[in-house]
């Protein structure tokens, strides 16, 4: 027929001896399996990235502690030493109190363990508790005694063993670290709880930061930080 013709002229016919158009040659196309045609391409080498050091993190300069000058020892000093001398004897915890006035109005009251020979001072990791919630229930207990029937009142801020900057280096790394995943990812990161000093913390180190507002919400003790995206803000 017309079709068998045009079938005949068109494929090459296979080689006298039998066998598969592939093995005789005959068949012009790569034979499955072998042909370049069914190759996988071989992947590229990766080129080796250089090797960068690990920068610390800036802390915000404008959390750079104050200095603290001289002792003071008016009034409101004494009572926080009388206050707090006795709260540590019933405690069972030896420690020097030493307070400064950075400012009109404002105690800073370090505890110091007190060295024995050549020992060094004690730990007063007792008197700090985790994540210092120790620290400010005394530094609560402290405030209300001392301004308790007063006319003048005074903020009073405790410190133990430099507790408080290393808590705040420590709160401006995190604060930047969830700014960056909220810049990122263009959404609202919410933080663990925190006291009322905390929060300051945060809201202070992220005021200038462009694109990221904070606020906070809920309840005391469950008030937590929200670091947001702001795209207005430059």
């Amino acid at each position: 027929s017309v079709l068998r013709r045009m079938w005949s002229w068109s494929w090459p016919r296979p080689r006298p001896g039998g066998g598969s158009f592939w093995r005789n040659g005959a068949c012009p196309l790569p034979r499955p399996g072998r042909g370049a045609w069914n190759r996988a391409p071989k992947p590229e080498k990766a080129e080796p990235k250089p090797e960068t050091e690990d920068k610390p993190a800036e802390v915000s300069a404008s959390l750079t502690p104050a200095p603290l000058g001289e002792e003071v020892d008016d009034a409101k000093a004494q009572a926080i030493k009388k206050f707090l001398v006795g709260l540590l004897q019933q405690m069972e915890v030896e420690a020097e109190v030493r307070v400064y006035q950075p400012e009109k109005g404002r105690y800073k009251v370090i505890l110091e363990g007190k060295s024995l020979g050549a020992l060094v001072g004690h730990d007063l990791g007792a008197i700090i508790g985790r994540r210092g919630e120790t620290l400010d229930a005394i530094q609560q207990l402290t405030s209300y005694a001392v301004n308790r029937g007063g006319d003048r009142r005074c903020r009073i801020q405790l410190d133990a063993e430099n507790y408080r900057e290393r808590r705040e280096q420590s709160l401006c790394r995190l604060a930047e670290k969830m700014a960056e995943k909220a810049v990122r990812y263009r959404r609202n990161v919410t933080m663990e709880p925190m006291n009322a000093y905390e929060r300051h913390v945060i809201h202070t180190a992220l005021q200038d930061t462009p694109h990221v507002t904070t606020y906070s919400t809920g309840v005391d003790p469950n008030r937590r930080v929200i670091i947001a995206y702001d795209r207005t803000k430059q």
